[in-house]
């Protein structure tokens, strides 16, 4: 069963079930690029259905459209943000256009479910018309950028709730690990000691962190061009339109949005998203760097570092037994590899805007949301499936910081930086730790070293034994001298 559908280009058959339009139907024949319809960003929507609803109750205000119109309108849009009727929204997220396919579908999904509850049947345009009442005021040109700021808005919340939930995953290990020592590590190679629980910590800073940084790139994202129409001029809008939009989109949104001082600009200038995009990447650098390190800890586990054992979620190998591999981590730095590569698809449509206009936006939005998305995906499943079960190879991590030459570096302020390069080369040398060759030569003394090298004073930065002399004060005395304990 079809509809007949008529636009410039002449009459079509449009599926008579389907809530989308001709010109809808066209897009979906001229752009068949991805096999993926924008209701996979159901955010996007919603946005989309918010800017709609608003403008219907601007014009209503203006007396632009009856009441009884702007009403259906209104409920049509609140069924979709609450979830309904995103299958009808089917144009492929890449698009040419600007994203006029996007604006029509939304304006056909609206128009037919609003006609539905005016009594009317899908199609009967002369009732209520998609673009002459639904699209009353506006212009793709104004609709999609700000359809899109307000839906990045709701997905950014939940990028931020899961970045939380990733910390606090991250934080609650830094305690279990509180009092666990290891090796520290710089460019592979044994450093100096320091807790697990503070390396976990870390993890939890840098997401807390980046997480602030989001929150500063959605303000950014709080200026719409609504009411610009076409270019910013505002050509076809009521004078009073852009305010009026702006308060009633506040509204339905619960969010604190500003028109821009210079619609002109606002609707050429997609910096703002390049913002966004630049710390979405960093903050998928940072976490793929956080996996490359949980991978690097869980090595082995016998031929490897094997400090931590990650939980064990599914078989390795198809030909080696009893093998399981880091699948979590690694599924998390693919993400990071993906949003890496969406920034700089993100730069090329930002730069690749001409005069008026930013014709590359639906990429640019896509790439945004598709980011989003992964990460929110990403933080979660690293803090449920892989760091809420992270164990600490306790014994493993005490036998490396024994051996460890590393230690040899919180003796340097007691017998010298010389004394010291030579101990630690013996101790690599003959294989014997830094401990028994500093007591085999009368450095220090037993209880001295139980101070010096006791877990709490390696892993901060303060004189464990105060009133020890330094190198220069040492004089002829091979020993140092320790001052009161």
């Amino acid at each position: 069963m079809t509809r007949i559908e008529h636009d410039l280009l002449g009459d079509r058959e449009v599926p008579a079930g389907a809530y989308y339009g001709v010109h809808t139907l066209r897009a979906i024949e001229n752009f068949p690029i991805t096999g993926v319809p924008i209701s996979a960003h159901p955010d996007l929507v919603s946005g989309l259905a918010a800017v709609k609803q608003a403008a219907a109750q601007a014009n209503a205000n203006l007396g632009l459209i009856g009441l009884r119109e702007a009403g259906a309108i209104t409920r049509a849009c609140e069924e979709i943000r609450s979830g309904a009727l995103h299958d009808h929204f089917v144009v492929d997220v890449i698009q040419g256009g600007a994203g006029t396919s996007t604006n029509m579908n939304a304006n056909e999904v609206v128009a037919n479910r609003a006609l539905e509850l005016l009594g009317h049947a899908k199609g009967d345009y002369e009732f209520l018309h998609p673009l002459e009442q639904v699209n009353l005021g506006q212009s793709t040109n104004d609709v999609y950028p700000t359809a899109v700021k307000i839906g990045l808005q709701t997905a950014l919340v939940h990028l931020r709730q899961a970045m939380g939930e990733l910390a606090t995953a991250f934080a609650g290990k830094a305690a279990e690990f509180v009092d666990v020592l290891k090796v520290g590590r710089t460019q592979l190679q044994d450093a100096v000691p320091m807790t697990l629980g503070q390396e976990f910590g870390t993890y939890a800073l840098m997401l807390d962190e980046d997480a602030e940084r989001l929150a500063e790139s959605a303000a950014l994202i709080s200026e719409i061009n609504l009411g610009g129409t076409a270019i910013g001029t505002g050509l076809n809008a009521h004078p009073e339109y852009a305010w009026r939009v702006r308060a009633h989109l506040a509204a339905i949104t619960g969010l604190s949005l500003i028109t821009a001082s210079d619609l002109i600009e606002a609707t050429q200038d997609v910096g703002a998203f390049v913002q966004l995009s630049g710390v979405l990447k960093r903050t998928a650098v940072k976490l793929s760097k956080v996996c490359n390190d949980l991978r690097l800890l869980s090595s082995g586990p016998r031929a490897g570092l094997g400090e931590i054992t990650l939980p064990p979620v599914q078989a390795g190998s198809s030909i080696m037994p009893g093998k399981v591999n880091p699948v979590i981590p690694e599924v998390v730095n693919q993400i990071a590899f993906r949003v890496i590569g969406n920034d700089l698809t993100v730069t090329m449509a930002a730069e690749g805007g001409q005069l008026q206009l930013n014709a590359f936006e639906p990429i640019i939005a896509h790439s945004l949301f598709e980011s989003i998305e992964l990460l929110t995906r990403g933080c979660r499943t690293l803090a449920q499936r892989c760091v809420v079960g992270i164990d600490a190879n306790t014994e493993h991590l005490q036998q490396m910081v024994a051996a460890s030459i590393g230690v040899v570096t919180a003796l340097n302020p007691y017998i010298g930086y010389t004394e010291a390069t030579t101990i630690a080369a013996d101790a690599l040398a003959s294989g014997r730790t830094v401990v028994s060759l500093v007591l085999e030569r009368e450095l220090l003394t037993q209880d001295q070293l139980d101070k010096i090298l006791d877990p709490q004073n390696l892993t901060r930065s303060v004189d464990p034994i105060d009133g020890y002399a330094t190198v220069a004060d040492r004089a002829d005395s091979k020993h140092r001298v320790p001052g009161p304990i």
